[in-house]
Order: C-alpha cells, then structure tokens, then sequence
C-alpha cells in the first residue's frame, strides 16, 4: 500500500470512528433526555436552592442527556481541529437528520395497538401495583413538539457557532493552547444552546397554560448553563488524551497536515 494510500485510510478510518462516536451519543441524549433527574441527590450533596431573579428557588434538576452531551462536545472540537467546519458541518447536518428520524419512528411506534397478552404479562410492577405497560413506553419515548423543534434547532446552531468561534480562536493561538480554543467555543456555543431550546420548547412553541415567563427561561437558562460551564473546564484534560491517542494513530506529519488543511477556512457558513 503507497503511503498515500495509507494516509487516506486513516483519514477515513478516523473520521468514521469519530462521527460514530458523535452520532450515537446525540441520538441517545436526545432520547433519553426525558428523564430530569436531581444532580444534588445523585452526588448526595444538599440541594443548590438558588434564588434567582427574585422568584424562583432552583435545584440542579437536569435532562439525563447532559449525561452525554460532554463526549459529543469533545468529539466536535476533535473533529473541528482535524477535518474543520466541514467535517463538523458533515456530521451535524447528518446527526440532525438521524435525530429527526428517530422522533419520527417513536411517533409511529408508540400510535400502534398493543398486544392484549403484551399487556396482561406487565400488568403488574414488582410490587404487585397495576401497571401499564403501553401507557409508561409511551411516557418515556414521546417528547413533545416544542422540546423537539427547539433541541434540533439549538444543535445545529450551537454546532455552527461552535466551529466558527473555535477556527476564529485557532487564529490567534497557532497550534498553541488547544484547551483555550475548545473550552472557549464550547461555552460560548452552550451559552446560546441553554437558551435556545428553553425559548423554543417552554416560551415559543408552549401550549397555552403552559407558557413559561422570559424571567423562568433566564433562571433555568442560568442553572443549565452553570452546570455545563463546569463540566466544559472539567473534561478538558480528555481533550489532551484524545489527542494524543490520534496524533499516535496518524502519525506527526500526517497530523500536522490535517490540522493545517482544517485551520484555512474559518467562515461560519
């Protein structure tokens, strides 16, 4: 095999992996986003009970998917410093779609009949307490309308902006402080997604009755985005052992030249 043979089987082979990577833990954050679980009492540590703009008393309630969306931030600037805004451009288009495709098969799913015996062998929990079946999958998978728009939205967004602030950042760093142009573009990408989807899903697209006020937008915006702010400076040694894992499967000078390829382009769209 020629050497340039070689070097384009790596660049395929790496992309593949990272895109399987990202594609997966979105798709599954997404869905298992449902769930809102309490960051306090998982950690067994007292709740936050912050008080913000003078009305509202929070906890560090959160969707399970923030569980995942960590690794899909790391493996967006991984694949921004390798194969630039196309490749994360490629791969966001494509999540997005799969994620749209997903809520499609749930909605489809979850309108067939079910099974009288399907029923009657689950109709009873643990304890012996009646249970539905058919009633809880459909609980765990649906989400509605609003939360779907607004999370596809604020991904693909927080996505674009996440490669344009980190390109622009590579500009001033040279091949220097990687951390500061991952952690940088993430949090500010974060900062717009936090809002977006709670805009979108509970202000916006929000039946009526429901409709949260701007002010509960901003409080909840600031407990997500907080949460997320720490994990972004918390995972950043990773960034460092991804990639040193992939500069030692590349190899230095085939490295070298991805990078510089993907450094040219800096435009947001």
């Amino acid at each position: 095999m020629s050497h340039t043979a070689s070097s384009s089987s790596k660049k395929s082979n790496l992309f593949i992996v990272l895109s399987g990577i990202f594609l997966t833990n979105a798709i599954i954050a997404e869905l298992i986003g449902v769930k809102i679980f309490s960051l306090e009492d998982t950690l067994g540590t007292p709740r936050a009970q912050l008080q913000l703009l003078g009305n509202f008393v929070l906890d560090f309630n959160l969707s399970a998917g923030v569980v995942l969306w960590p690794i899909v931030f790391i493996t967006t600037d991984i694949i921004n410093e390798y194969y630039g805004k196309n490749g994360v451009r490629k791969i966001s288009f494509l999540t997005a779609g799969f994620i749209a495709y997903a809520f499609v098969a749930i909605s489809i799913t979850t309108n067939l009949a079910p099974a009288d015996f399907w029923l009657d062998v689950n109709s009873e929990d643990a304890q012996g307490n009646p249970f539905n079946i058919d009633f809880a999958f459909n609980q765990v998978y649906r989400q509605g309308m609003g939360i779907i728009v607004g999370s596809l939205v604020a991904f693909l967004l927080g996505q674009l902006l996440d490669v344009f602030v980190f390109q622009k950042l590579r500009r001033i760093t040279g091949s220097n402080r990687i951390w500061l142009r991952a952690t940088g573009s993430t949090l500010v990408s974060q900062l717009i997604d936090s809002y977006l989807v709670l805009f979108i899903a509970f202000y916006l697209l929000a039946p009526a009755g429901t409709r949260w006020s701007i002010s509960q937008v901003i409080a909840v915006g600031i407990v997500n985005y907080t949460y997320k702010f720490i994990i972004a400076i918390a995972i950043t040694p990773l960034l460092y052992v991804a990639h040193y894992v992939i500069d030692r499967y590349l190899g230095q000078a085939l490295s070298e030249e991805m990078v510089a390829e993907a450094s040219h382009d800096t435009s947001f769209f």
